[in-house]
């Protein structure tokens, strides 16, 4: 009888929950349909890095020719270069970048004025709303040996003759850096800057009384407090250090053969592989193997954090 009774409340207790709960999942269903849709259902294309494509018998009907494809990456004489640019570029960024957001975020949340805070974060930010085909056309203005700034202006200035910049590939590495710094960094600043500031003031009200200085509060208090989110925003980052920012190695460069060298990475590298060849399954074999690495990374660098911290851990 007693068991009877038990069985009944705990029918009616999932019945009555299933009734509240019930408009959360009708909400939930396009939200999860869209995420089926344009995160899983594209993931049968994947199929195609192993498929000698013929596009009269279809993605199915197409000759199975395991990872032939995969043999455009790693065995052309190009592979070493393209493989160094992408992770040495990407590692800078991901340091660079973090460090200066870091800083910036900081020095934002010390400006105590509303309209100025506002106003230094829209400058800071802008860059990132930018077209990468924009940008590339503002670096030209600066670095045209015809009527660029820096050889018409800047560089007279101290004496030194005019660059062709677009034809010496050694000065790339550190103008594709600052191009990418300055577009980017205002995105990452932003997320930090609303880390900062969801702190409980109270922590610093208390260092302050206890005669704290400001630096000792940022390296107590700040930086302690924002480490989750750096360290996902950094994991987020080298899931794909092995992606490039397509439009800013091939759109920035002017696409110039001369600078290839420190310019190619493995986007630009497909890219101009599938331009050519038109093979569709090369390129998904390079994407393949970019999700694959990046997604293997991810592991690691999560399972280095929870060596150290197991709360800062993601998973």
């Amino acid at each position: 009888m007693t068991q009877a009774i038990t069985n009944k409340s705990s029918t009616s207790n999932r019945r009555s929950r299933w009734k509240n709960y019930f408009p959360l999942y009708l909400l939930m269903i396009p939200g999860v349909l869209y995420l089926l849709i344009n995160n899983y259902v594209p993931m049968f294309g994947a199929i195609i890095a192993f498929k000698d494509i013929n596009y009269q018998a279809g993605i199915l009907g197409s000759d199975w020719i395991g990872f032939k494809n995969f043999e455009y990456l790693f065995k052309t004489k190009d592979a070493l270069i393209i493989t160094r640019n992408t992770i040495l570029y990407n590692s800078l960024f991901i340091v660079v970048h973090t460090v200066i957001a870091i800083f910036v975020a900081i020095l934002l949340n010390e400006v105590k004025k509303k309209f100025l805070s506002r106003f230094y974060q829209s400058v800071i930010l802008l860059p990132y709303l930018i077209s990468m085909v924009i940008v590339s056309y503002l670096v030209y203005s600066m670095l045209s040996v015809e009527s660029g700034l820096m050889n018409k202006a800047i560089l007279p200035l101290f004496g030194i003759d005019s660059i062709s910049w677009y034809s010496e590939a050694k000065y790339w590495p550190y103008i594709l850096t600052l191009v990418h710094i300055w577009k980017g960094v205002g995105f990452l600043c932003v997320v930090y800057l609303a880390s900062i500031i969801s702190i409980d003031t109270e922590y610093y009200e208390a260092a302050t009384l206890d005669g704290a200085s400001r630096w000792y509060q940022i390296r107590s208090i700040t930086i302690p407090l924002i480490m989750p989110v750096i360290i996902m925003m950094t994991m987020m980052a080298i899931g794909r250090i092995f992606y490039s920012d397509f439009g800013l190695f091939y759109q920035v460069p002017m696409d110039s053969g001369a600078l290839s060298k420190t310019t190619n990475v493995i986007d630009t590298y497909v890219y101009r592989g599938l331009m050519n060849l038109g093979d569709i399954g090369m390129s998904s074999a390079a994407g393949l193997y970019q999700s694959l690495v990046g997604f293997v990374l991810v592991i690691v660098s999560n399972y280095a954090v929870r060596k150290f911290s197991k709360d800062n851990a993601l998973f």
